[in-house]
């Protein structure tokens, strides 16, 4: 059956893949095309979408790509740089400044089929530098955005032209955050591009394992299986194209489990009839003898990720299917994190798209069957190929596993000018009645699809949720250097920090193993594992007000798809039990709550 389809053109930024998978959750096939495709490729589509992209350069030069694309007679809707460059086409302006990121207010000035069935105000999430300014002849302002009742006001977050079918939104209706962001794609695709919806994912399965036989042809696949939904699901969907006889799954204790983890993997794969071909190493110390002291959080990254591959080759010689294909159960925001796409950023290289990992894949040695869905959509897949639900839903544990929530120091501090952001943060703190200080470490982040490097903020002081979470929002939008909020939940405040050194050792991961069971136990016992979809804990090798030497921060998030996320709230007799638990712990300095949203704070630290 042919489908009618809308063309995602991917410039980079971290959503495009998410735009397309939004459309099709729509009913209609999207497929993703480059900035630089020529025009006659876009034939054919019954509209296209423009994506953000990481580039900056909406404001001076034009951007190089193929806007030819503008002269078809099509709909075409951009959003944050894909407007700014509708804008800048049609005769309108874009300026350097009046960034924005997390959650705002559209405030909708217009009646359009492209906002139907929504309210005059609807929440969205911004993340962006530049700033459309002026709009061209026969464009109209269909919105603006605020921060707030009182925030100030960004003229022309949405606009529009029907006599070109041209559409721009400064937000990215594509992530979760944009409450009503589904149906604003939805009218479009229905609406404006009149696309009929015949696309499911009974469709795409159908598809994916025709591509899969096709590519592994007579040869057979290998898989690293660590147990998450991912590499389950792949591996169920390998089974399926190719049957049990062709499929291997090797399953790595890298030493940075959780505690007990390995053992349930096994248990679980032997639950769901994936254990005939099922091999299991402890390669712990291989893979701290490749970390050694190593502190820079891609250098740990890539030593992670290339040790896995060592391993698969050492264990698939020894097995001797070293001929077989490689499997990964990579998703999404693996590739485009790592900026494996023309125009994306690296924001961190994730252990299956290292360097090694790459080659392989270009010398067609590698099978990924998911690498264009999002959790949310693995999960569903998984459901139709009837994985129980306890595998399907999980909490996500990241490949490199707890080696990316150990934080580790020379006990060096940064040479960066702290005091200059604490007396930017304190005031905004002080405003709300709390107090600010901000932490001498770095943590991986995301603004405007750009990797950043900087520094947390701990907030003390008793406030709620809300409160916290606004003052949180409020500093991460006014400070630049700062692009965590942490809140201070055990202990006086930190009036002195030294930063220590802590490397990847079995101490500190066994020390980080009874933190996170703690903070696990506590989600269960409470009946709140199923309710939160990620709580990383993570441990920063830092000495507080001179007591200890590990820093552990509670990470709660709510998202779907990984690309964007909200801190979560915990009860109060849930920290308390949490507290209790980590407070018997040796070596702790303190306990803390993340409060950061996904952007400008990745989901784990590093």
């Amino acid at each position: 059956m042919k489908h009618d389809s809308i063309a995602v053109i991917d410039f980079g930024g971290q959503y495009a893949h998410l735009i397309a998978t939004k459309v099709r959750r729509a009913g209609v096939l999207a497929e993703i095309r480059q900035p630089d495709d020529p025009t006659d490729m876009f034939r054919g589509y019954k509209g296209v979408i423009l994506s953000g992209s990481p580039s900056l350069s909406a404001f001076g030069e034009d951007s190089e790509w193929n806007k030819e694309v503008f002269e078809l007679d099509i709909p075409i809707l951009g959003f944050c740089f894909g407007h700014q460059e509708i804008a800048k086409y049609y005769g309108g302006r874009v300026e350097h400044g009046g960034r924005e990121w997390g959650l705002a207010t559209l405030n909708i000035l217009v009646d359009h089929p492209i906002f139907k069935g929504l309210e005059k105000k609807e929440t969205v999430w911004m993340s962006h530098f530049d700033t459309v300014v002026a709009i061209g002849p026969d464009f109209c302002e269909y919105g603006y955005s605020k921060l707030g009742e009182t925030g100030k006001e960004h003229r022309l977050a949405a606009i529009g032209s029907d006599k070109y079918r041209r559409y721009g939104f400064q937000f990215h209706p594509e992530v979760e955050n944009s409450v009503h962001g589904d149906e604003m794609i939805a009218n479009f695709v229905i609406e404006i591009c009149k696309c009929n919806p015949t696309w499911s994912m009974e469709a795409y399965l159908a598809e994916t394992v025709e591509r899969v036989r096709a590519q592994v042809g007579d040869k057979s696949v290998f898989l690293l299986a660590s147990g998450g939904v991912d590499s389950t699901v792949a591996a169920k969907v390998f089974g399926l194209a190719l049957g049990a006889d062709r499929l291997h799954l090797l399953h790595v204790d890298n030493g940075m489990m959780r505690k007990g983890e390995s053992q349930r993997v096994l248990k679980m794969y032997a639950d769901l009839g994936l254990d005939q071909n099922l091999h299991f190493i402890d390669a712990t110390d291989e893979f701290l003898a490749a970390i050694g002291n190593e502190t820079d959080p891609e250098k740990k990254r890539r030593a992670i990720g290339t040790t896995f591959v060592e391993v698969f080759d050492r264990e698939a010689k020894r097995l001797g299917i070293e001929s077989h294909l490689l499997g990964q159960g990579t998703i999404y925001p693996d590739t485009i994190e790592t900026g494996g796409t023309k125009r994306a950023d690296t924001i961190k290289t994730h252990h299956n798209r290292v360097p090694i990992i790459e080659k392989l894949i270009k010398e067609g040695k590698v099978v990924e069957p998911l690498a264009e869905l999002y959790k949310v959509e693995v999960r569903e897949l998984g459901e139709k190929l009837g994985i129980p639900r306890e595998a399907i839903w999980r909490h996500p544990f990241p490949g490199p596993g707890l080696g990316v929530r150990l934080l580790c120091s020379n006990g060096v501090t940064p040479k960066d000018d702290i005091a200059s952001l604490q007396a930017a943060v304190g005031p905004i703190a002080e405003s709300f009645g709390l107090r600010a200080y901000v932490l001498p470490i770095k943590s991986v982040g995301v603004k405007a699809d750009l990797r950043s490097y900087e520094h947390p903020v701990v907030l003390c002081g008793d406030a709620s949720f809300e409160k916290l979470t606004e003052v949180s929002g409020n500093i991460l939008k006014e400070v630049q250097g700062i692009n965590r909020c942490i809140w201070n939940v055990m202990g006086d405040d930190p009036k002195t920090v030294e930063v220590v050194e802590g490397y990847m050792t079995r101490d500190r991961l066994d020390l980080l193993r009874e933190a996170d069971q703690i903070v696990m136990d506590a989600l269960r016992h409470h009946h709140l594992y199923d309710c939160i979809w990620q709580c990383p804990t993570a441990m920063v090798p830092l000495k507080i007000n001179g007591v200890g030497r590990e820093l552990v921060i509670v990470r709660p998030i709510k998202s779907e798809r990984a690309m964007s996320a909200t801190a979560a709230e915990l009860p109060p007799v849930v920290i308390d039990e949490i507290r209790r638990g980590i407070e018997k712990l040796p070596r702790i300095s303190g306990l803390t709550l993340d409060l950061t949203s996904k952007p400008p704070g990745t989901i784990e630290w590093e």
